[in-house]
């Protein structure tokens, strides 16, 4: 049975199709993004710079400045990808600048706040280009703009550049990154991509240029096809089958828990057992009487009050200090007023109080703690310079404190030196011999070595696997953000060494974690749905854009945003409906007269 339209659900259609088919001028929103970017405000100012469907977009000054706008938008977007994501290492960055600088500031949160300063900036004015293109208008930067568009360009460039050469392995962790952020950027570049269609379609079907026209299509469409298909050759060790992951990575506090106490003080080593530490990890020299502590420096300028109790000694080598005179330092005070890692405001005033306080902590003390605790101990061993009277026998001189000194059982020693491993080896085999080299599993196998003790960025040239088949576990330093941590979990590393064991023991998964069918799935169908409607945009600003050439040329006019042709129709349609109205009441008069 065909269906049939009223008259009136016929007029509702047409003026559907004439909504559809209309060109909305937003007058206020073109004075406000006018103003914004080129500080045309005035009305006569916009009249001039608006453009015909068949024009440019701009003028060649202006077009290189759009493209600068462009490489600034993409510059500013890597380096606060790569700093944000730098957020690990921050602390060694703070410590390099304080070493250089003489003097301890958070220079790297600065760094990321004009970063993402430089990032805002660029992406407003990125976002009023192409709400000014979509509106009809030549673009016009005003010149505060530009120089604010070199600026931040200069800014990235440089920053990037330098932070390349001086910290190289930051680009490894870059690169570690996208294992754990790659499916979601897939995500949202495919989102963006799709988004930006709209405002393609609509410049394409409206050029009559088809050159242009077309380059920018082949170009859109050319970058739309590799981010396709990036999923293609995205590796990542959390995809991986369900049942496959193993268990978390038992946590090493990295000279304690270095947020929550001064670093290597005995409080935050018990700061560290407190919130699920396995392990503690320091940093070992000797004294010039030949007492063992604990002190990563070379000199004791930055954890201790050296300056002020021995001032002519501030860059002395900490090795050349006795031991009473370490003890009358104060390793505490500084954390509370530095504040490396802006944490020290979570104290409670007892805590406060007690950190301010903290002394030089000795090995001794750090041994019995750990064996107290059943601790795994690592630590890096200084040798201490030439004439000191303990530079030929510091490791006989540790071994002392450890065998003769502390309560600690060997097997809980994981020994890192590589001087004289095989002659320690033999002195005290249940020592657990531990390389900081990346070694074939055979050599390992054959120095009698049980751990590796590796930086994070190893992750991504050696699988953990190849030497868990020879009984020899992983450990990675220093894993403080969770993305890193569930990497690593991931990627199957025994253990990691980190800054942060009160926020990683709280994490109960890795933070992405897919198998590699609800994967393929997901990009699979985020890839569909986009082309979907990519194509659905096209098609409607073709047909848009073919219906109003049509009506331009033919029957329909703009009179006040309405068509005339469509309002002619609607009267037409209310006669007809009044007049059969009307008919209807005169026949029900004449019925009820009759009766």
């Amino acid at each position: 049975m065909a269906s049939s339209f009223s008259p009136l659900q016929v007029g509702r259609l047409q003026g559907l199709r004439a909504q559809l088919l209309q060109r909305y001028e937003h007058r206020t929103l073109v004075s406000c993004l006018s103003g914004l970017y080129g500080c045309r405000w005035t009305r006569e100012r916009r009249e001039r710079s608006r453009k015909q469907p068949e024009d440019c977009c701009c003028n060649k000054l202006e077009g290189v400045c759009l493209a600068l706008l462009v490489a600034a938008f993409c510059f500013t977007l890597v380096f606060l990808y790569f700093w944000g994501q730098a957020k690990n290492d921050y602390n060694d960055f703070d410590w390099f600048t304080f070493s250089t600088l003489g003097f301890w500031f958070p220079w790297s949160l600065v760094l990321l706040v004009v970063a993402a300063a430089f990032f805002t900036y660029v992406t407003v004015l990125m976002l009023l280009a192409v709400c000014l293109l979509s509106e009809g208008q030549k673009l016009y930067l005003h010149w505060s703009h530009k120089i604010g568009i070199l600026v931040s360009l200069t800014f990235s460039i440089v920053a990037t550049a330098v932070l390349s050469d001086l910290w190289s392995t930051e680009l490894t962790t870059l690169l570690l990154s996208f294992q754990v952020t790659a499916p979601f950027l897939h995500v949202g570049g495919v989102f963006l991509l799709t988004a930006l269609s709209w405002p393609v379609a609509l410049h394409f079907f409206r050029m009559t240029s088809r050159v242009r026209g077309g380059l920018i299509l082949g170009f859109y469409l050319s970058f739309l096809s590799v981010l396709y298909l990036v999923p293609l050759g995205l590796y990542s060790p959390c995809i991986k089958e369900v049942g496959t992951l193993g268990p978390p990575p038992a946590l090493i506090g990295h000279r304690g828990a270095p947020m929550l106490a001064p670093e290597n003080t005995l409080m935050s080593f018990e700061k560290a057992v407190e919130t699920g530490s396995e392990g503690l990890e320091t940093d070992v020299t000797i004294s010039v009487d030949g007492v063992p502590f604990l002190m990563h420096d070379q000199t004791l300028r930055r954890t201790t009050n050296v300056q002020h109790v021995f001032p002519n000694r501030t860059n002395t080598a900490a090795s050349l200090f006795s031991w009473s005179e370490l003890q009358s330092l104060n390793a505490g005070a500084w954390f509370l007023s530095s504040d490396p890692f802006s944490t020290a405001g979570s104290l409670s005033a007892e805590e406060r109080l007690r950190a301010a306080q903290q002394p030089v902590c000795s090995l001794q003390a750090f041994l019995q703690l750990a064996a107290q605790t059943e601790q795994l101990v690592i630590f890096d061993l200084y040798r201490p310079p030439r004439g000191h009277p303990f530079r030929d026998s510091w490791i006989h001189r540790t071994l002392e404190v450890i065998h003769n000194e502390s309560s600690i059982n060997s097997s809980q020693v994981l020994w890192l030196p590589s001087d004289l491993r095989s002659l320690v080896h033999l002195s005290d085999p249940s020592l657990q011999q531990t390389s900081g080299s990346r070694l074939p599993p055979e050599d390992l196998q054959r120095n009698n070595i049980l751990r590796l003790n590796l930086h994070y960025s190893d992750m991504s040239t050696q699988s953990p696997d190849a030497y868990s088949a020879g009984n020899v576990s992983t450990n990675l330093y220093v894993v403080t953000q969770p993305w890193l941590f569930s990497l690593a979990w991931c990627s199957g590393v025994q253990s990691v060494t980190t800054n942060n064991p009160q926020l990683l023991s709280s994490i109960a998964a890795p933070l992405f974690l897919m198998s590699p069918e609800e994967y393929n799935l997901m990009w699979i169908l985020t890839d569909l749905l986009s082309l979907l409607l990519i194509v659905l945009f096209f098609i409607f600003h073709w047909w848009r854009e073919r219906g109003l050439a049509f009506c331009s040329g033919t029957e329909v006019s703009l009179d006040n945003g309405t068509y005339r042709k469509f309002k002619a129709e609607m009267s037409d349609i209310w006669s007809v409906s009044s007049i059969n109205s009307q008919a209807e009441r005169t026949s029900n008069l004449a019925t009820v007269t009759q009766h």
